[in-house]
């Protein structure tokens, strides 16, 4: 990696931290460039606008997401062990993913859910993306055998993150210590709806 490309990686990093506590519209150049120690006009030679250093953060989160949660699940046993294996490491990502706790996917979803524009585009395409992918997970379970076939993927994707969402919101913000529970017992009720029968 040149002196350019760590300079580039270090100032993402910082500003993916940063976001994780302000949001991309509350990133200050100015905090960043003290963070890193650049000046406002070092910051600029790598990323040429605000708008740009905000669409590097939304790849860097979504090259962490997929190191850290699809890499693995897509690892696992194809099946129902594979749809676990998604639950689990996104109720870790949902935990984990903010230097404060909760998920950055879904707070920069929220901040940018009435605004326009290339950032949200790009949320808006790596959530859909991830629907298709989740979709495919239980496919696999379907074609397995273990899964009924009159099950529909995208219906057990959009329940599967209805469930993550809520332990996030009700986790994070109300601090509600049965939460994970709840998450996990809902999760298990899905599992069972969706099994085949016998």
């Amino acid at each position: 990696m040149s002196k350019g490309e760590r300079t580039r990686k270090d100032i993402i990093d910082k500003a993916f931290a940063l976001a994780g506590d302000v949001g991309l519209e509350g990133l200050s150049l100015g905090t960043l460039a003290s963070e890193t120690g650049l000046s406002k006009s070092g910051l600029f030679a790598h990323f040429k606008s605000k708008e740009a250093l905000q669409l590097s953060i939304i790849e860097e989160v979504s090259e962490r997401f997929t190191n850290l949660v699809i890499r693995p699940t897509l690892a696992a046993p194809r099946g129902e062990c594979r749809v676990r294996e998604y639950f689990a490491r996104k109720i870790e990502w949902v935990s984990k993913s903010k230097p404060n706790g909760g998920c950055i996917y879904m707070a920069l979803c929220q901040e940018y859910d009435h605004r326009e524009g290339p950032v949200r585009n790009l949320l808006v395409q790596n959530q859909q993306i991830l629907l298709g992918t989740i979709a495919r997970i239980v496919q696999t379970a379907m074609d397995e055998g273990e899964f009924r076939k009159d099950l529909d993927p995208i219906r057990f994707a959009f329940e599967i993150e209805g469930i993550t969402m809520a332990y996030s919101h009700i986790g994070k913000f109300i601090k509600d210590p049965q939460s994970l529970e709840h998450a996990k017992t809902t999760f298990e009720e899905l599992i069972m709806r969706s099994r085949v029968a016998g």
